[in-house]
């Protein structure tokens, strides 16, 4: 498990560093806001302790920031702030736990293990996703039916990936527009039909079930039984 550490007190980090590193946790540090954001954008971590009295960024912000991009990241604030306004604070920005100093490393690592053990649920979680004999890997980005492979453009994968992620429920031209496409399209256009109907040329096409459903004067909806 890799873990970033936000903090700009040696001797903090020096702590951190040693009783994590027992733990068999890979610790990098960034001693501000700026490196901090630069780091997870170009890593991968499993967890994230931050301090909130940073230079550059403070760590609220830094808090607010990290979890918009990525918000499958936990994130430890550990802070002298020890106030109950302080507390609430940092968890209203985003912060799924709170530790003021000075801290014991034991209760550190049992507060890390038991947000990686909730965050690890999610994960696997929400990586497949499954609609009748379909099956979406989120993480690998691969579509199969019936266990046979379905090759699909961006665009496509995009598209069924919206569709899955809101099963059972009509969804407009517009909702589609602005989701999938993510720009203000003339409503005149026709490219939300054109790609429904490519993406069902490779979903339901040779099979018993058709998934992928219109509803008269509303859009579109992917369900598993016919209607």
């Amino acid at each position: 498990m890799k873990l970033l550490i936000v903090e700009d007190e040696p001797n903090v980090v020096s702590v951190l560093k040693r009783g994590l590193s027992q733990e068999g946790f890979e610790l990098s540090v960034a001693p501000d806001g700026f490196i901090a954001l630069e780091m997870v954008a170009a890593h991968s971590f499993s967890l994230i302790i931050l301090d909130i009295m940073l230079p550059g960024i403070n760590g609220l912000d830094l808090c607010k920031q990290i979890k918009k991009n990525h918000p499958q990241t936990p994130i430890i604030m550990l802070t002298a702030l020890s106030s109950t306004e302080n507390i609430v604070t940092g968890l209203d920005n985003g912060a799924d736990d709170y530790l003021v100093k000075p801290f014991k490393i034991a209760e550190l690592s049992a507060r890390i293990r038991t947000l990686l053990r909730r965050y690890d649920g999610f994960q696997q979680a929400d990586e497949l996703i499954t609609i009748g004999d379909l099956q979406i890997n989120i993480s690998a980005k691969t579509v199969s039916r019936a266990q046979q492979e379905i090759t699909l453009t961006a665009t496509e994968y995009r598209l069924l990936q919206f569709f899955a992620k809101n099963k059972n429920k009509t969804l407009s031209r517009i909702d589609i527009l602005e989701n999938v496409w993510d720009i203000d399209f003339n409503m005149g256009t026709n490219v939300v039909d054109v790609y429904v109907n490519y993406l069902r040329k490779k979903i339901d096409k040779g099979f018993s079930t058709n998934l992928i459903h219109t509803v008269v004067g509303l859009g579109y909806l992917l369900k598993e039984k016919s209607m």
